[in-house]
């Protein structure tokens, strides 16, 4: 039960990392790709569809992690707690700026919910790489400091942005996405760099993870024997309903939304 419920959350952080890295990289650019009221609106179209659903993937993770695991999550709560709230703050002052944009009028209204969608996505990315060079680095239980903490989280949110620009090629149109593809280039098919920044996002958790003790620190049998066959039944639901959503939200955004 131990080694299936370190899978599950293997597999519900990574698939966060590819899925949700999409509308956080894009959000970190939206600035840069739409320069007008139209053009931002455009940008926050492409990916509002996808990220009530992404954010199902980190809420699933950290459950496995409090609920298989958890002495490992108490340890890391604590001692990783300014990260987790500088990314907590991240999280929820991009969503107020993207549920509020749309329910306001005037300019200065709409001005300020993109800078909020836009500082919270690079405060999620800084965040993300704030607490990975604490764990890549082997001090799981302390913030990262100095030069290396620095570095990393620069190199991870740089790769946000990479995800969100791959994901911003695949699915704007007009000025919007003529910016996007100038940076991620014209050569190949538009999904490799995409996928691309996609592997690379899913294997820092997993190469992260590797320096945690979750086998030695996961729930006693009992709790696991109640939890992990739930988790199994739920997944492939959230597995379909992802598939369909993507699938759903397939074509390029043509015209800005309600936002």
């Amino acid at each position: 039960m131990e080694t299936l419920a370190i899978a599950l959350l293997a597999f519900f952080t990574a698939g966060w990392f590819v899925l949700a890295g999409a509308d956080v990289g894009t959000g970190m650019l939206a600035p840069w790709l739409g320069r007008n009221d139209r053009e931002r609106r455009l940008v926050l179209a492409s990916f509002a569809p996808f990220f009530l659903g992404n954010e199902v993937w980190l809420v699933a993770a950290a459950g496995i992690l409090v609920g298989c695991f958890p002495a490992l999550e108490g340890d890391l709560l604590s001692g990783q707690f300014p990260v987790v709230v500088a990314l907590l703050a991240g999280w929820i002052v991009r969503d107020t700026g993207l549920w509020s944009r749309g329910r306001g009028a005037g300019p200065r209204w709409r001005a300020g919910c993109d800078a909020a969608v836009a500082c919270g996505s690079w405060t999620v990315a800084l965040s993300w790489g704030w607490l990975l060079a604490a764990l890549l680095t082997g001090r799981p239980y302390t913030p990262a400091t100095g030069p290396t903490a620095v570095l990393t989280s620069l190199a991870v949110a740089a790769l946000f942005a990479a995800h969100g620009l791959g994901f911003a090629v695949l699915r704007l149109t007009g000025t919007p996405y003529e910016r996007a593809r100038r940076l991620v280039g014209r050569t190949g098919h538009p999904w490799q760099s995409f996928a691309l920044t996609g592997v690379l996002l899913a294997g820092l958790p997993l190469w992260a993870g590797a320096a945690l003790p979750l086998a030695e620190r996961a729930a006693d049998p009992a709790t696991l024997a109640l939890l992990v066959p739930a988790l199994l039944v739920v997944t492939p639901l959230l597995v379909a309903v992802q598939a369909w959503t993507w699938y759903a939200f397939r074509h390029r955004v043509t015209r800005p939304s309600y936002l």
